[in-house]
């Protein structure tokens, strides 16, 4: 890690010390390809909707992986935000009311089947971003699918991990922002906590 991101994962406070540790561990060389990793990772970012960690992603992913990646990560995103609610909310009523299984999404979702770079790595970013958004649906779908185009149980744990190391290091983000923290909270790499 460079840069941004570095700056960032140690301006995380004290408290969220293992959160700064576990997104450099994940983030490193891995069972993932590069461009896998790093795809899952932004899309978990943007599925935490923190804009500091996301830009901060971007920026190091465009880098490291280039557009094609970046983009789906973020098309990625897009889709499973509206896709979890949607297929979340159906589960949800599924006991309660049969019919809504019934009714089709009529929701376009055009890229899955024409992603920048391959079906695989986009259902990997897909199901990242289903991990966090909390859809138990759409987790068991791109988990299917996923393992359908080869990947293992061991890759698609090790995008879980990369996804909730990703989603703790957001929310060690957002509460080093807490103005009531100001001046009390250390980050972990021992500097005060700025609030600008």
């Amino acid at each position: 890690m460079s840069g941004r991101l570095e700056a960032l994962r140690e301006s995380l406070p004290e408290f969220a010390r293992d959160a700064a540790i576990n997104l450099a561990n994940v983030l490193g060389p891995g069972r993932l390809d590069e461009s896998r990793r790093w795809g899952v990772a932004i899309a978990a970012a943007a599925a935490t909707r923190t804009a500091t960690l996301l830009d901060a992603l971007v920026e190091e992913g465009l880098r490291r992986v280039g557009r094609a990646v970046v983009d789906d990560a973020l098309a990625a995103a897009s889709l499973m935000a509206m896709n979890n609610v949607y297929y979340r909310f159906r589960h949800f009523m599924q006991p309660i009311e049969a019919a809504y299984a019934e009714r089709p999404a009529r929701l376009r979702m055009q890229r899955i089947g024409r992603p920048a770079t391959n079906p695989t790595d986009f259902e990997l970013f897909c199901l990242a971003a289903s991990a966090v958004g909390g859809c138990e649906a759409c987790v068991r779908a791109h988990e299917r699918a996923v393992r359908e185009r080869g990947l293992s149980v061991d890759d698609i744990h090790e995008a879980i991990r990369i996804a909730a190391a990703v989603c703790s290091a957001a929310v060690g983000v957002e509460l080093g922002r807490l103005p009531s923290l100001e001046g009390a909270a250390t980050p972990a790499g021992g500097m005060p906590v700025r609030t600008t």
